[in-house]
């Protein structure tokens, strides 16, 4: 049974209860309780003013607005241990609206993670675990990057994919391992963002119950109210994608924001939301709601008179001793749901040891054993386009990898990445292919939330040209150095008659440019088979697998070295007999160009070395005596031929070499005759090496 018990009106609302279970409303606990909340509320709220004001730098209001809902949250709901963030059964909390970052921090700190008070005077400077905007990886507690709005609505999405498969394919009658919930907050700038739409449309087909998100409706943004752009009915939306709604007119009434969070913690058969109307910066006397309080600092003055609202000290900082008490429950809160669960698992692991060790394999990102042995070898294969023999590959591994997942933004017949067997994830089903539908920009941001959660590897798939949709999920990966693989085929204009819109000129340099992204452009079946091995056995970042539409020789390796060249970002593929006088350098479905090439000079007596570069980021990792090997520095005469902005290949190539590319859009008409007319054929070739070679001789 509940009890509620009225409690001093904060600013900005008439009136607040807040029930706690198994008391009498009559109980002195009772009383005391509702002011330590208050006290932890308050110092959510101080903690986040002092600590912007400090740094000079960052968003205070929401923060504010959101303490009372995030308490709740906390201290009713959330189920989470401060001395364990990496309990795998934990629920998740995700904040969207990362530039309220220090709404996550105080929690952190007020609840006992290994985040000091120290760290939060030092607020977005060098060397803190407070930056602007979370970082996964960087501060304890914290799941996902969060910052780019709308990102972190599709992360929570993609994390309760990976709970709903983890619960499907581990839990067996008698033994629950995996049951957790997915938290989040969001904003007006989140719901406005096109990747939330995208990712809650999805949320709702695949009727995730476990997703349950606070949209803080406090009507503000930088440039003003939301009025200005933002005038749907956000619920009405909701309801239409197949979310559970709930309504709070009062961001300060702490039992009707219990009711809601418990009615959508109830939910089982929808994801959840809870709109909840706050006011920015309550109870701050003149700054709050308005947008004065979203990205700058209340000020001195402004600071000492919410103090003053709020019965506080003006000592920077200041955190009563009971309200830190009331949040550090956290930590025996969360010792014995630990303890609950470990023994529930070592019952697992007793009955199942087999399932037991692929469970921690799976959260440890290890391979099973022979994972490789279904690897296909190609050989006998002529010609065949690596989109195809990637298809081939990504099904083998499927088979002996249990934990890849994953899909294509409606392109799997396109880009060969639909899965053969284990059957689709639906709205009642519970498979390995995702089909994200035309959702490039929610596919990156889901990956994100799945690899973030652990226990799975996602990949995603569509043509290279709509990388561009996937740029900013392919940057926070790369931030947050999660394995995830992107497959983008149809990489060049060998898409031919679709025309310029199609075909990606400037994309490789894009995905060159993401720090911590691994490019991989085969030129082959063999080398496509190596990169997704490369892919797989990396877990420190993201991986890009760049595919072609044509058919493709597989070329001969009978050199010595090049069977584990692919690992390596690039490796010699022929060389002449008395060495080579100049080297052709190439990529992708261009390597076959330079070989053509290379019989070509060949048959002039010029003697050619070839070399495949499918990653620069491999190959540059390689120590310098190895890629001194494959690029002699006193070897100057070279030409590069990619299908591509040339934008990247002086430091291969330099100054006294040529690049063959394309700084220009493409055209429709056959793929042939565009290599042609685009100056990429092996006779271009052939002339660019005559003519470095010319010139060095003159």
């Amino acid at each position: 049974m509940f009890h509620a018990l009225e409690i001093p009106a904060q600013q900005g609302s008439q009136r607040e209860e807040f029930r706690l279970p198994n008391q009498s409303p009559s109980a002195p606990a009772l009383a005391a309780a509702q002011t330590v909340a208050w006290q932890s509320i308050n110092s959510i709220r101080v903690l986040s003013m002092d600590a912007v004001e400090q740094a000079n730098s960052g968003h205070p209001g929401t923060p504010m607005a959101l303490a009372p809902a995030a308490y709740v949250l906390w201290s009713r709901f959330l189920h989470h241990h401060p001395q364990r963030p990496d309990w795998p059964d934990r629920d998740r909390f995700v904040l969207s609206c990362g530039h309220a970052s220090m709404l996550l921090y105080s929690l952190l700190y007020l609840s006992g993670y290994d985040l000091s008070l120290d760290e939060i005077k030092h607020f977005r400077q060098w060397g803190s675990k407070t930056p602007g905007h979370p970082e996964r990886g960087h501060t304890p507690g914290v799941e996902t990057t969060t910052g780019p709005l709308g990102q972190g609505v599709g992360n929570a999405v993609g994390m309760a994919i990976a709970e709903r498969l983890l619960a499907e394919r581990f839990n067996v009658p008698g033994h629950t391992i995996v049951d957790h919930r997915v938290w989040g907050f969001a904003s007006d700038g989140d719901l406005m963002e096109g990747v939330a739409s995208e990712a809650a449309s999805l949320a709702g087909h695949l009727r995730l119950g476990k997703l349950k998100l606070i949209y803080d409706d406090n009507h503000i943004t930088i440039d003003g109210t939301t009025a200005l752009s933002f005038s749907e009915d956000v619920g009405a939306r909701f309801e239409a994608y197949g979310w559970h709604v709930e309504r709070v007119n009062d961001g300060n009434d702490l039992t009707a924001i219990e009711a809601a969070l418990d009615a959508a913690a109830r939910e089982t058969a929808r994801p959840s939301l809870v709109i909840l109307r706050t006011i920015i910066a309550d109870p701050a006397p003149t700054k709050r709601d308005t947008s004065a309080a979203h990205g700058a600092p209340l000020g001195k003055d402004e600071i000492q008179k919410t103090k003053d609202i709020m019965g506080w000290p003006q000592e920077p900082f200041y955190v009563p001793e009971g309200a830190l008490r009331d949040m550090r429950k956290a930590v025996d809160r969360g010792a014995a749901w630990v303890s609950e669960w470990q023994a529930r698992y070592d019952a697992y692991r007793a009955a199942l040891p087999d399932q037991a060790k692929a469970f921690e394999d799976a959260f440890a990102n290890r391979l099973p054993a022979g994972w490789e042995a279904s690897l296909p070898n190609f050989e006998g294969t002529t010609k065949m386009a690596t989109r195809r023999a990637g298809g081939m590959v990504l099904n083998a591994l499927s088979q002996s990898i249990p934990n890849l997942l994953g899909g294509s933004a409606d392109l799997g017949g396109s880009t060969g990445t639909t899965l053969k067997q284990g059957g689709a994830l639906g709205p009642t089903t519970n498979g390995r292919q995702i089909n994200w539908g035309v959702r490039e920009h929610a596919m990156g941001s889901c990956m994100n939330g799945i690899a973030a959660h652990g226990g799975y590897r996602a990949y995603g798939s569509t043509f290279l040209v709509f990388s561009d949709y996937m740029k900013p999920t392919i940057r926070l990966a790369a931030l947050m150095k999660v394995p995830t693989i992107y497959i983008f085929t149809h990489d060049s204009i060998g898409v031919g008659e679709d025309g310029p819109t199609h075909q990606p000129i400037e994309h490789l340099a894009m995905l060159r440019g993401i720090p911590g992204l691994v490019v991989l452009r085969p030129a082959d079946a063999v080398e496509t088979r190596d990169a997704w091995r490369a892919a797989i056995e990396r877990i420190d970042g993201p991986t890009a697998l760049i595919l072609c539409r044509q058919d493709l020789p597989v070329l001969d390796r009978s050199l010595p070295g090049t069977e584990n060249g692919t690992s390596r970002g690039g490796y010699i593929l022929s060389d002449p007999v008395g060495g080579p006088q100049a080297i052709l350098i190439a990529t992708g479905s261009e390597v076959s160009t330079a070989v053509t090439a290379a019989k070509k000079l060949s048959d002039e007596g010029i003697r050619i070395r070839v070399v495949s570069l499918p990653s620069w980021e491999l190959f540059s990792a390689q120590p310098k005596q190895y890629r001194d090997e494959v690029l002699p520095p006193a070897l100057r005469a070279r030409v590069s031929i990619e299908a591509a902005e040339d934008f990247g290949w002086l430091k291969f190539v330099t100054e006294d070499g040529e690049s063959l590319a394309l700084n220009h859009f493409g055209a429709s008409a056959p793929a042939e005759r565009l290599y042609v007319e685009f100056g990429l054929s092996p006779d271009h070739a052939v002339a660019a090496i005559q003519r470095v070679l010319a010139r060095r001789s003159s």
